[in-house]
């Protein structure tokens, strides 16, 4: 499970390794929350190469694959708890002892959700909340992340483990869908940048028929059980499919489009088309 996590206003990406019930975070995040460092890559190239030279002992950091700034998942150098403090060690700064009691509330507050999931979805909730989005369309965005881990947990049992090919399978489920992939309905949306979620832009009956979707090719897939990616890829269009007969039956009974370009961007973000023409295309 990859996620962010914010040390004062720096994000800080990591992953948790379930193996080993510890979290790894990024180094060149944490290098950069401690320094403030305009290049902490650099900084961090430096203190590696120092500390092979000095120590010659095997690497504390290892490369696990990170969400980049592009929005593609590229291996990235990570520490557990152990290692940055290490690293905390190199570095001075006065960010320090902050940052060792941060690790701790982070280790803490993973322990408790392990033990109450519902703990970590209240979590979500809450950013959600503070983002402005409507209550009931949290409840069902929530609902629509449990359903995608089912579905990638289903994918993996198949055999399925590179992200490339969740990639093409969820682009064959949306596009039987929606009759768009992914990033054509971001496109559509005026989503421009590629860290942007495109579901945490759907309205409540988007984020409806892309569960469905996904729904159904998990439990297709669970009933006959198919082998490897290509048997996997027909479920998933066969999943979309179902969906996508059902959204069209929608659009005749309420004489409208389910897709819409509307999204949750600011206003500054906006798109022109849609800056221009607020009373047709307002904002959620």
């Amino acid at each position: 499970m990859s996620n962010i996590k914010l040390f004062q206003d720096k994000k800080i990406r990591s992953i948790w390794n379930d193996e080993e019930e510890q979290w790894y975070f990024s180094v060149v995040d944490v290098v950069e929350a401690l320094t403030d460092s305009p290049n902490p890559r650099q900084y961090w190239r430096k203190m590696k190469d120092r500390d092979l030279k000095e120590y010659e002992t095997y690497p504390f950091w290892v490369q696990l694959k990170l969400t980049a700034l592009d929005g593609k998942n590229r291996a990235t150098d990570c520490a557990n708890v152990k290692g940055l403090f290490r690293i905390i060690q190199s570095i001075p700064s006065p960010k320090a002892e902050p940052f060792k009691q941060w690790l701790a509330q982070v280790g803490y507050e993973r322990m408790l959700e392990i033990e109450n999931p519902e703990l970590a979805q209240e979590r979500m909730k809450e950013l959600y909340e503070k983002k402005g989005y409507p209550k009931d369309w949290i409840d069902k965005r929530l609902r629509g992340i449990a359903i995608r881990q089912n579905l990638t947990d289903e994918w993996k049992r198949r055999g399925i483990t590179k992200d490339q090919d969740y990639a093409i399978l969820t682009a064959e489920i949306s596009k039987a869908t929606f009759g768009m992939t992914p990033s054509e309905y971001k496109e559509f949306k005026g989503l421009t940048k590629k860290n942007q979620n495109l579901r945490d832009h759907m309205d409540d009956l988007e984020l409806i028929f892309t569960m469905l979707g996904e729904r159904v090719t998990t439990e297709i897939s669970q009933k006959e059980n198919p082998k490897g990616f290509d048997e996997s890829r027909k479920v998933a269009k066969r999943g979309g499919r179902v969906a996508g007969i059902a959204r069209k039956e929608t659009e005749k009974e309420l004489g409208r489009s389910v897709s819409n370009p509307n999204n949750f961007l600011p206003s500054s973000e906006q798109p022109k088309a849609i800056e221009s023409n607020e009373e047709t295309n307002p904002q959620f």
